[in-house]
C-alpha cells in the first residue's frame, strides 16, 4: 500500500496532481484542523515539486538559469577592480603615514638621550616630507638612529594603525621592528618566532589554495628576510637612495601584503629607511567581507531563481507531459475515443501544440471511422452479388432445361460484371485519399479542362444521344479560371457529373456546363433536363454505394461515383451539392422540376 507521507518516484506530473486533489478532498471531509492542516499543505507542495523534479525539461530550465546566476556571482566574487582600488588606496595611505613617521624619526634621532622634546601627538599634523625639529641644526653631521630614542615614538604612532614598521640603517641592517616592541619604551630581540610545526588541515589548505589562486595573478611572492638582509627588498634599496617606493606581494598563505619604504633623512642626509607594510589579512578581510555579502545575495537570488524556474517549468513541462500522455493513450487506444488535453486558451506555443494535436487526433479518429464505415459498406455491397452468384452456381446443376440454364448463366455473368465494377470502384476510392495526400497541388486551368472534357463527351456520348454545351461567364476569353489542385482528379469529378447528367437526360436533350468566378471562388454548374432528384435523396446521393436509378436495372451502377467526387472536391477545400431546377408552376400551384443541377465551388488562385 502506498504511503502518502513519502513521495512516490513513479508518479508523473498528472498523477501527482490527482493525488493532491484526492488528499485535499479527504482532509476536507475529515474536518482536520489545527497544526495538521499546514503539514498537509506542506506535504502536498513537496509531492508537487518532487514530481516536477523528475522532468528532464524542468531540470534543464533550473540548471540553465542557475548556471547564468552562478557565472554572474563568480565574476563578481573575483572583485578585481575593487581589490585593485583597495590596494592603491592602502599604498597611498601608507606612503603618507611613512613620510610623517620618517620625519619624526629623523627629528628624534638628533636630540639628546634624556631630553626628548618631540610630541608624538603633533607628528600627525606634519605634511609629507616635513620634519619636526629645530630648523637650525646642522645637516653635515651624521646622527645614527638610536632605537631607544625612536622606539617610544614608533610604538605610539604604529600601534593604532595595525601596521608593521621596520627601520633599516644605511648599511641595510634592521634597527627596529614594530613586532618586537612591548611596554613603554622597552625593546625585544629581533629573533622571529619559530614556525608552527602543526600542518594545516584539508579545509585550510583548500582555502589557502583558492585564496592564492584568486590573489596571486602576476604579483611576486613575499619572503621574510633576516635582519641583516634589508637590501633584499627592492623598496629599501630605493629608499636608501632617497626615493620613496611601494611594492605589492602575496605571501605563502595567499594574503596580499602592501609595503612602502621612505628615506629617513634630515636636510637631504639619508640616515636610514622606514618600511611600512600591512598585515597579511588586512586587505583580504575587506575583500572577504564583500564576498560574503555577495554570497548571501547570491543565495537568496538562487532560491528565488529555483522557485521561479519551477513555476516556469510547471507551465511548460507539465502541459507537455499531459499532452504526451494523451498522445500515448491515443496510440494505445485504451478507450473508445481519447481526448487530448485542451490548452488552446493559452496564447503561446503550448496552446498551438495542443490545438494541432487535437486537430490531428480528430482527423485520425475521423479517418478510422471512415475506414471502418467503408469496410462495412464494401463488405455489404460485395456480399449481395456473391450471394446471388452462389445461389446461381448452386442452382445451375439442377436446371432441367436449356432455358433455365441460360437464365442462370446470364445471372452469373451479370454478378461477375457487377463484382468487377465494384472492385474497380472500391480500389479507386481506397487509394484516392492517399494519392491526394502524396501529390502536390498545381494550378489547374478550368477553362481548358472543361473545354476538353465537353469535347470528349460530345464525341463519345457514352451510348446517350445527349449533347454537352460549355459556357464561361467572364470578362473575356483570356480568363483562365485557375484553381490549385490535381487536374486528373478534377477531371474525374467533371467526367462523373457529365456522365451522370447524360444518363438521366432524355435522348436529344442537352447538358449545360457553366463556369464563372464568384468572389474568391470558381463555380462550376452542371444542368440537365432529366426528372430531377427526390427531395429525400438530395443529400443521400453523395453517400457511398447509394443509387437511385429507376430506369436502370439493379446492379448497373456501383453508387461510388458521386461519393468519390465529393471526396475529391473536399480534398481541394471546395464544396459540392445537388439541387433541382424549377420550371413553371403546375396545376397544383407548385413549381415543376425542370431537371437536376450539380454545383461545385473551388477556391480560386
Amino acid at each position: 500500500m502506498l504511503d502518502r507521507t513519502q513521495p512516490d518516484p513513479s508518479l508523473n506530473h498528472e498523477d501527482a496532481l490527482e493525488l493532491l486533489e484526492q488528499d485535499r478532498v479527504a482532509e476536507d471531509n475529515a474536518g482536520e484542523k489545527g497544526w495538521r492542516r499546514p503539514l498537509g499543505w506542506l506535504r502536498r507542495a513537496g509531492q508537487f515539486f518532487f514530481a516536477l523534479s523528475f522532468s528532464s525539461l524542468t531540470r534543464r530550465i533550473v540548471s540553465l538559469n542557475l548556471a547564468g546566476l552562478v557565472a554572474l556571482v563568480a565574476s563578481i566574487l573575483y572583485l578585481s577592480q575593487f581589490r585593485a582600488g583597495l590596494i592603491d588606496a592602502r599604498a597611498q595611505s601608507l606612503l603618507v603615514q611613512a613620510e610623517i613617521i620618517a620625519g619624526a624619526i629623523a627629528a628624534s634621532a638628533t636630540v639628546e638621550t634624556n631630553t626628548i622634546t618631540i610630541d608624538p601627538d603633533r607628528l600627525l599634523d606634519l605634511k609629507p616630507g616635513e620634519s619636526y625639529g629645530a630648523p637650525d641644526e646642522s645637516s653635515g653631521l651624521d646622527f645614527p638612529i638610536n632605537p631607544e630614542r625612536v622606539a617610544p615614538v614608533l610604538r605610539r604612532l604604529i600601534s593604532p594603525t595595525k601596521t608593521r614598521a621596520r627601520i633599516y640603517g644605511g648599511d641595510g641592517g634592521m634597527i627596529l621592528d614594530s613586532r618586537s616592541l612591548y611596554g613603554r619604551g622597552d625593546v625585544m630581540r629581533f629573533e622571529l618566532p619559530p614556525p608552527s610545526t602543526e600542518k594545516p588541515g584539508f579545509v585550510e589548505r583548500a582555502t589557502i589554495s583558492i585564496r592564492t589562486w584568486l590573489n596571486r595573478g602576476d604579483l611576486p611572492l613575499y619572503r621574510e628576510l633576516g635582519p641583516e638582509n634589508g637590501k633584499g627588498y627592492q623598496e629599501i634599496v630605493q629608499a636608501l637612495d632617497g626615493v620613496k617606493s611601494s611594492m605589492v606581494r602575496v605571501n605563502d598563505r595567499g594574503e596580499v601584503i602592501v609595503s612602502v619604504a621612505v628615506p629617513v633623512q634630515r636636510f637631504r642626509a639619508v640616515h636610514g629607511a622606514l618600511m611600512l607594510s600591512t598585515q597579511g589579512d588586512d586587505i583580504d578581510q575587506m575583500v572577504t567581507a564583500e564576498r560574503l555579502a555577495i554570497l548571501k545575495v547570491g543565495g537568496v537570488a538562487s532560491a528565488v531563481m529555483i522557485v521561479l524556474s519551477l513555476l516556469l517549468a510547471s507551465t511548460i513541462a507539465g502541459p507537455v507531459r499531459r499532452l504526451a500522455d494523451g498522445a500515448e493513450r491515443v496510440r494505445r487506444r485504451i478507450q473508445t475515443r481519447v481526448e487530448i488535453p485542451d490548452f488552446t486558451r493559452r496564447r503561446d506555443e503550448i496552446g498551438h501544440l495542443s490545438g494541432a494535436l487535437r486537430d490531428m487526433t480528430n482527423a485520425l479518429y475521423s479517418r478510422i471511422e471512415a475506414i471502418e464505415m467503408f469496410a462495412a459498406d464494401v463488405a455489404h455491397e460485395l456480399k449481395n452479388p456473391l450471394t446471388s452468384l452462389r445461389s446461381a452456381v448452386e442452382t445451375l446443376p439442377l436446371a432441367r432445361n436449356d432455358t433455365s440454364r441460360a437464365r442462370l448463366l446470364e445471372v452469373i455473368e451479370h454478378d461477375v460484371k457487377r463484382l468487377d465494377r465494384l472492385i474497380s470502384d472500391i480500389s479507386d476510392a481506397s487509394r484516392l485519399d492517399a494519392e491526394l495526400q502524396r501529390q502536390d497541388m498545381a494550378p489547374v486551368d478550368l477553362r481548358r479542362l472543361l473545354t476538353t472534357l465537353t469535347s470528349v463527351a460530345n464525341e463519345t456520348r457514352l451510348g446517350h444521344d445527349v449533347a454537352v454545351e460549355a459556357r464561361f461567364d467572364g470578362r473575356g476569353a483570356t480568363d483562365t479560371f485557375s484553381v490549385p489542385g490535381h487536374d486528373s482528379r478534377l477531371g474525374q469529378v467533371i467526367s462523373n457529373l457529365l456522365s451522370n447528367a447524360q444518363s438521366f437526360s432524355t435522348p436529344g436533350g442537352k447538358v449545360r456546363v457553366s463556369c464563372r468566378r464568384a468572389r474568391s471562388e470558381i463555380e462550376i454548374v452542371v444542368d440537365d433536363d432529366g426528372p430531377g432528384i427526390g427531395e429525400d435523396a438530395l443529400e443521400r446521393i453523395f453517400e457511398r454505394f447509394y443509387t437511385d436509378r429507376p430506369h436502370q436495372g439493379f446492379g448497373q451502377n456501383s453508387g461510388l461515383g458521386l461519393s468519390i467526387s465529393k471526396q475529391i472536391i473536399e480534398a481541394h477545400n471546395g464544396r459540392i451539392w445537388a439541387e433541382n431546377r424549377h420550371g413553371p408552376a403546375g396545376a397544383d400551384g407548385k413549381p415543376s422540376v425542370a431537371g437536376a443541377r450539380f454545383v461545385v465551388r473551388l477556391p480560386a488562385l
